[in-house]
């Protein structure tokens, strides 16, 4: 796949043709794609849960060798669908109820063992609000060649695997479900709602893995009651952070995505030219991905429904030829990032490698 358009260096754009707000990009937005449509969102719940129910169904009644990876796969596939569409309801642009898109998004993200509440506060007010400014957007936030150098050897080890092209699940399980979501509870206002929302999670949490423990004992033994919910539970959701690691980074991280500093930030350009449109295989998207990766329009105004992202993304490509990135998801795309997107200079505006560390 070519490098993502416009394909100068990030350094080399000039910012004067930018819009200082928003405004002007949401302003050539057709109005029906914020019409929300309660049909489609039914039809896309009831083919998120038949999608993740159908293999686990599969993988509770088969321990044959060379079915279990496939519906693994499955498995976590279907964990995506109802996170992405959980996802969209947690923006409040699902349906039409912001008390029911709460609770949509609530069951919709408990496959994937995310807190609703703090998924909010981590997504969609800080990765939404800083897209891509240093010091602020936590997500894939990459460290400057001072920053590595200061780091430990296994904490060397940990950035270079995470960093690597296998190690997009490990660094999302780390940083993003980890450290900014269970083991984290902020102060004020939001601390009683992510702390209610933890306790009921991990109460739906062990009461299935129970279940799965007793029907796993009653139908063969102590050693089919600890694999069960292994097999149910704990691979299909390492096979949901390593699908959804890898598309958040792809998202916001290749060598013509460009980090801010603090001063030099807007929103225009952490949403308009740090973000991308990725086009993916059509049955992939029609399944599961729910058209994630059309991701300029959703960060230009998360109240578009998953369904009218396409048409907004037109509207905004055509307003805006020169500043949106489009391309076709591409494997070799992803592992030239992997191999130059190490380290960050946010003076310059650039990607660096580890060598540079080394050299310096």
């Amino acid at each position: 796949m070519p490098a993502l358009s416009p394909t100068a260096a990030p350094e080399e754009r000039s910012p004067a043709a930018s819009p200082r707000t928003l405004n002007e990009v949401r302003a050539v937005i057709p109005q029906e794609c914020y019409r929300r449509s309660p049909g489609r969102a039914t039809a896309a719940l009831a083919q998120a849960g038949l999608l993740y129910a159908l293999p686990l169904t599969a993988l509770a009644l088969t321990d044959r060798w060379w079915a279990l990876p496939g519906l693994w796969i499955l498995a976590g596939l279907g964990v995506v669908g109802l996170f992405v569409i959980g996802h969209d309801a947690s923006h409040g642009a699902l349906v039409g109820s912001r008390l029911a898109n709460r609770w949509i998004a609530r069951a919709c993200m408990a496959p994937g063992a995310h807190v609703e509440s703090a998924w909010d506060l981590g997504h969609n007010r800080v990765h939404h609000g800083y897209t891509t400014r240093q010091g602020f957007d936590f997500v894939w936030h990459p460290l400057t060649v001072e920053q590595y150098r200061a780091l430990g050897r296994l904490k060397r080890l940990q950035h270079r695997l995470e960093w690597s092209s296998v190690g997009a699940g490990v660094y999302f399980l780390r940083s993003v479900w980890w450290d900014k979501m269970w083991r984290f509870t902020p102060d004020g206002k939001r601390r009683g709602a992510i702390l209610r929302d933890k306790l009921s999670l991990g109460a739906v949490m062990a009461a299935a893995t129970a279940t799965a423990v007793v029907i796993g004992a009653l139908t063969g033994g102590w050693v089919t009651a600890l694999w069960l919910p292994v097999k149910l539970f704990a691979v299909p959701f390492l096979v949901f952070c390593q699908i959804f690691g890898w598309t958040v980074y792809v998202h916001h991280v290749s060598p013509e995505i460009r980090w801010w500093t603090r001063r030099e930030w807007t929103q225009f350009r952490g949403q308009m030219e740090s973000t991308t449109i990725l086009r993916t295989p059509r049955l992939l998207n029609r399944l599961w991905l729910h058209n994630i990766f059309v991701h300029v329009p959703h960060h230009v105004d998360v109240r578009i429904p998953f369904h009218k992202l396409p048409k907004a993304a037109k509207a905004i490509a055509a307003a805006f030829p020169e500043t949106v990135r489009s391309a076709r998801l591409s494997v070799r795309a992803y592992l030239r990032a992997t191999r130059r997107c190490k380290l960050y200079d946010f003076e310059r505006g650039t990607w660096l490698p580890y060598s540079v560390a080394r050299a310096a």
